[in-house]
């Protein structure tokens, strides 16, 4: 019976290395597809085709086809009219990038699932989440086309509220993985007070909050007016009838640029704020040196963060520190996470449903 930790050992060290894989291959398709957006190159592939689109052209009639399919929609018409095939090339080569990392993805999380789940190296628990997560991969393979389809009609570029809806689902199952990551180690719970926990939970929350907002804010290339601060549109803060002249009131949160970069700043004002007060309360209360720690590491990167937005702002979104600025919002959210997860309450470890034995072993 002394060998089964051993055993099981191997197994927990093969699916933590499988999600840490993913959720990286996650973070470089968020960059990649930051990417696709500032070179606006999101909708130089018109069709869906999830598996013969995994092939690019080929040779010269593939690609003068391709070409020809992108000139009947309105962005080529409307802003890129004139455009040569190897312009063409330079935006199609981004999209289908950032494409074929999702195949790449979807491959690199189902076939270890299955080969996890034929030798019953899985709890009962585990399974659930991994289906979960499963299941939201499969619908953001959806939601992309259904972002793409929003711009391929009536519109030089996609949709605001579909873009935001596919990037706060990526991080979604980013932040899905990595959490499942941390309760795979069997670490004791911290001491923390219920303040402690909940401004954790708090600051998570509002992070993925200010990432929609973030989305909304490429959507609409907001960041490209008011390149001002701190003052906005003329001051620390707008009047109500620039913020609100939009009827119903409330499109002005998601259709009205002023409006969406105002909330996306006062937003990191928040999150700045509540991080360093939440470290502060760390501190005050004795908390664990791992919250202490982990609550400053948060508070200072957070803070770069804020800088980097700033200064992407004031240069008018230079593709380097846009995509700067998406890294390290990716930063912010992992550590948001860690955050959360170690003050979050856990069963004793006994209690825990433990990954089984593969059924070919025995104890």
């Amino acid at each position: 019976m002394t060998s089964i930790p051993a055993q099981q050992a191997a197994p927990t060290r093969a699916i933590r290395w499988w999600l840490l894989g993913v959720a990286a291959l996650i973070a470089i398709m968020v960059l990649v597809g930051g990417a696709t957006r500032l070179t606006e190159s999101g909708l130089s592939i018109v069709e869906w085709k999830p598996v013969t689109g995994t092939l690019p052209p080929l040779n010269q009639a593939q690609w003068t086809a391709a070409f020809e399919a992108y000139k009947t929609i309105p962005q080529y018409r409307e802003l890129n009219a004139g455009m040569n095939l190897a312009e063409f090339k330079t935006i199609f080569w981004w999209e289908w990038s950032h494409r074929l990392l999702g195949r790449a993805i979807g491959v690199a999380y189902l076939l270890p699932f299955l080969w996890f789940l034929w030798r019953g190296a899985l709890s009962a628990e585990l399974r659930r989440r991994l289906w979960l997560i499963f299941g939201l991969g499969a619908l953001q393979g959806a939601v992309g086309w259904w972002m793409v389809a929003s711009g391929l009609s009536q519109r030089v570029e996609v949709s605001q509220y579909r873009l935001a809806t596919h990037l706060v689902l990526a991080l979604l199952i980013f932040a899905a993985i990595v959490w499942t990551l941390r309760r795979l180690a069997d670490r004791p719970s911290l001491v923390a007070s219920s303040r402690l926990k909940i401004t954790s939970m708090a600051l998570l929350v509002l992070t993925f909050v200010q990432l929609y907002l973030g989305a909304l804010v490429a959507g609409l290339r907001a960041g490209k007016i008011y390149n001002t601060w701190p003052d906005i549109d003329g001051a620390l803060i707008p009047s109500a009838s620039r913020l609100f002249f939009e009827t119903p009131w409330w499109r002005n949160l998601f259709d009205n640029t002023l409006t969406v970069q105002f909330e996306h700043r006062m937003t990191a004002y928040a999150l700045f704020v509540l991080a360093i007060l939440h470290a502060l309360d760390a501190v005050r209360s004795r908390a664990a040196a791992a919250a202490v720690n982990g609550a400053w590491w948060l508070a200072a990167v957070m803070t770069l963060q804020a800088t980097l937005g700033i200064l992407t702002l004031l240069n008018e979104v230079p593709i380097v520190l846009a995509l700067a600025h998406q890294a390290v919002a990716i930063a912010v959210l992992t550590l948001a996470i860690f955050q959360a997860e170690r003050l979050a309450g856990r069963r004793p470890a006994s209690a825990q449903q433990k990954l089984v034995l593969p059924v070919t072993q025995t104890g």
